[in-house]
């Protein structure tokens, strides 16, 4: 598919501007929450009229577009950005009568808010867009870039995703019962043996083009499904591996999106069989918590442990991941319907 070369998070975890995630910070009330940079590099007029997705999308792109500031597209995708000021502005339509409101929420009321601000602030005039396909906004994303490049092999990509918590968001995921009802620790999440999970909420960012030099990883390819057996599902995992991964190559790494859900953990186990016994597992949703996006976090992952980076020990829960991984597969699953399959490799 393409290279890429350089990577950004803003997470619950330190991932951003330095990243030390070997210090695991815990959910509080059920929640991870960002922990937010100073923002250096957005105006402070700009800053105070920004929401938290803005700001959180804004702050981990604009670091990459300091060499290339003019990328040929900038392609993003979020399931839940902007819903916290969409909601203000159809508060202030009751409350102020239709009368005088300000555009401030309603500009940032709508998912293509990040991607155009990043385009404001970098006076770039090129392909603008924002996907929107819940737990696979990210997927498409990455399928809408590669297709780019088909048609400009050349060209340089803006890439990512961004959730965040909302007062909103959360009251109804949470009333649909997809949150724990008790407190849980990181650590804690995956032994709980109960329905539901925490809530996350991150910022990934990545620069993608075609040229293999320098590059930090290879996304060789990403694939979706939409069904709710997991019998289904590990056939569908089985093709797109065969498909996919080169002849004489292995999977080094499964990076598993499990998050705690009970619900769940059949098609996570099920995904732990296909790829087998001597293939090691990683989990990081006790690290992001559980958001639509939450593989465009797996990705930047992915590519520092291709990087050389060392695992943390809390992320694994089986086997012992080699030293120089080159194939790691990231499966996951939003809901109980929508499977995510990336095959991320060594450029």
């Amino acid at each position: 598919m393409f290279y890429i070369h350089q990577h950004n998070c803003i997470s619950p975890q330190q991932t951003f501007p330095v990243s030390r995630i070997d210090e695991l910070s815990d959910p509080v009330d059920k929640k991870l929450l960002v922990i937010e940079p100073s923002y250096d590099q957005i105006p402070p007029g700009m800053l105070r009229r920004m929401g938290k997705a803005v700001r959180i999308g804004v702050g981990a792109a604009l670091p990459l577009l300091y060499n290339i500031p003019a990328p040929d597209g900038i392609i993003l995708g979020t399931a839940n950005a902007g819903k916290e000021d969409c909601v203000k502005f159809l508060n202030q339509i009751i409350e102020y009568n239709e009368g005088m409101l300000t555009p401030l929420n309603f500009v940032q009321g709508t998912p293509n808010a990040i991607a155009s601000q990043v385009g404001i602030l970098t006076k770039n005039h090129g392909y603008n867009i924002t996907h929107m396909h819940l737990g696979l906004a990210f997927e498409h994303v990455l399928t809408d870039a590669d297709m780019q490049l088909a048609d400009n092999p050349s060209g340089q990509y803006l890439v990512g995703a961004i959730d965040d918590i909302s007062v909103y968001n959360y009251y109804f995921e949470d009333k649909g019962g997809w949150y724990k009802k008790e407190t849980v620790t990181g650590k804690q999440l995956y032994d709980s043996g109960t329905d539901g999970t925490v809530a996350g909420e991150a910022a990934a960012m990545f620069m993608a083009n075609g040229n293999p030099a320098g590059a930090s990883a290879k996304l060789i390819a990403v694939n979706s499904l939409h069904h709710t057996d997991a019998e289904v599902m590990k056939q569908y995992l089985r093709q797109f591996i065969i498909n996919h991964l080169p002849d004489g190559e292995k999977i080094d790494l499964l990076l598993s999106g499990e998050n705690g859900d009970n619900r769940l953990r059949g098609y996570y186990e099920g995904a732990e069989e296909v790829t087998g016994r001597e293939t090691a597992v990683a989990r990081f949703k006790h690290m992001s918590g559980e958001f639509p996006t939450a593989t465009a976090m797996g990705l930047w992952l992915c590519c520092r442990f291709l990087q050389g980076n060392e695992i943390p020990v809390h992320m694994i829960k089986s086997g012992k991941p080699e030293k120089g991984l080159r194939n790691i597969l990231i499966y996951n699953n939003y809901k109980g319907i929508q499977h995510s399959f990336m095959l991320v490799a060594l450029p």
